[in-house]
C-alpha cells in the first residue's frame, strides 16, 4: 500500500520535530531521491542533518508557512508535500489565537496556493483527532485546515487528502514523556481528570499514515487509522508502577481540565460516519464521494469506546514504543 519513492523529490514542512525526523528516517530507508525540509529552526536543521550524516538527499530550506514567496520557491519541482508545520500547543494556542490562525489556516491555504503554482502532484495535510468537535482554538484551526484541503480538490489537479491521527507516544511535548519526567523529577503526576481518554499510536505507526495516504487516489480523502484508546489516569498508574519502582511513593493529582480540553476524544462523529469507508485492514476513509468501498458500520469513532486498554496492555503499548524495557523494575 505503500508507494516507490525512489524517484521522488519529497517537500516536508515542519521537518524538525519529531514527526518530521520519523518520517525522514523512513524515506531515506525507502530510497527517496530528495526531501526538501522546510522549517524555521536553523539550528534544528543543523542538528537533524548531523543526527542523519549529512545525508545528500536531505536539504533544508528556512522559511514560515506564512511566507507564500518563501514557499513557492522552496516547492519548485516537488512531486509530494507532506504539510507537518503548525502551532499545536493546545494551552498555547488559547493565550496566542491569532498566531494559530495565521500559522494553522492561512499556512496551510499559502501551501495550497503554492502546491497549485508549482504543479505538485499531491499534497498530505496532517491534522489532528482535535479537528473533529473543536472545542479549543487549535481544534477549530485544524477543522478549518481540512475542510480548505478538502476543497483545493475542486479546483485543481494536484491530488490534496488529509491523515487525522490521536496522541502519538513520544512526540515534541506528548503526555508520556512529561508524566516519565514528572514521576523521577517530582514523584507526582498531574492529571486534569480522570475520567479522560485518548487514541494512541507510536511514532513509526504514525508516520505509516502518511504513507499509505500518499498512495492513495482518493483527493479529499480524510484518513484515519484505527488506534487504540485508554483512560489517562491508566496510563499514569502503569508509568509510576514501572517508573518509581514503589506506587505509593508518587502522587497523582487531579489538577481540573484546561481550557479548551475535552474528556474524550472522536476521530469520527455520527454526520461522518455515514461517509467513511474501510480502508485495507487498518485504516478508515472519509471521502466526499463514494469510493466502492465498504463503509464503516459504527455511529462514531471515539476514545471512549467498547475497548479500553487495560494495565499489561498499556504496559505493551509503552513497550512497543520504546519508553518501558519488559521489566523497568525488578
Amino acid at each position: 500500500m505503500i508507494q516507490d519513492f525512489t524517484n521522488k523529490k519529497i517537500m516536508i514542512t515542519g521537518i524538525t520535530g519529531s514527526w518530521g525526523n520519523e518520517l525522514t528516517k523512513q524515506l531515506l530507508d525507502l530510497g527517496v531521491q530528495t526531501i526538501v525540509g522546510y522549517s524555521r529552526n536553523e539550528f534544528a536543521q543543523f542538528t537533524m542533518a548531523k543526527k542523519f550524516n549529512n545525508d545528500e538527499r536531505l536539504k533544508f530550506v528556512i522559511g514560515d508557512v506564512r511566507d507564500l514567496d518563501q514557499l513557492n520557491r522552496a516547492m519548485k519541482d516537488i512531486d509530494i508535500v507532506i504539510h507537518l508545520a503548525a502551532l499545536k500547543q493546545i494551552p498555547v494556542c488559547e493565550i496566542y489565537p491569532y498566531e494559530t490562525i495565521k500559522t494553522n489556516i492561512l499556512g496551510v491555504e499559502n501551501v495550497i496556493k503554492a502546491a497549485n503554482t508549482n504543479n505538485v502532484q499531491k499534497v498530505i495535510n496532517v491534522s489532528s483527532d482535535k479537528a473533529t468537535y473543536p472545542l479549543n482554538i487549535y481544534g477549530m484551526s485544524k477543522a478549518i485546515g481540512e475542510k480548505l484541503i478538502v476543497d483545493a480538490n475542486k479546483k485543481s489537479s494536484t491530488q490534496f487528502v488529509c491523515v487525522r491521527g490521536g496522541n502519538v507516544l513520544g512526540s515534541n511535548g506528548s503526555v508520556v514523556p512529561v508524566f516519565i519526567d514528572s514521576i523521577l523529577e517530582k514523584n507526582q503526576v498531574n492529571i486534569t481528570d480522570t475520567k479522560m481518554t485518548r487514541f494512541f499510536l507510536s511514532l513509526p505507526e504514525a508516520i505509516q499514515l502518511l504513507l499509505v495516504a500518499s498512495n492513495t487516489s482518493i483527493p479529499g480523502g480524510i484518513f484515519v487509522m484505527k488506534m487504540p484508546s485508554c483512560f489517562i489516569l491508566d496510563l499514569a498508574q502503569v508509568l509510576i508502577k514501572e517508573y518509581s519502582c514503589a506506587e505509593a511513593e508518587v502522587k497523582i493529582n487531579e489538577i481540573g481540565i484546561r481550557a479548551g480540553e475535552k474528556i474524550h476524544e472522536v476521530l469520527i462523529n455520527p454526520y461522518e460516519a455515514a461517509n467513511t469507508y474501510k480502508y485495507g485492514d487498518n485504516y478508515y476513509v472519509i471521502s466526499p464521494t463514494d469510493i466502492g468501498l465498504e463503509k464503516i458500520d459504527i455511529k462514531e469513532y471515539s476514545s471512549y469506546n467498547e475497548h479500553l486498554l487495560n494495565h499489561d496492555e498499556i504496559k505493551q503499548l509503552l513497550i512497543k514504543g520504546g519508553f518501558l524495557k519488559e521489566s523497568t523494575c525488578e
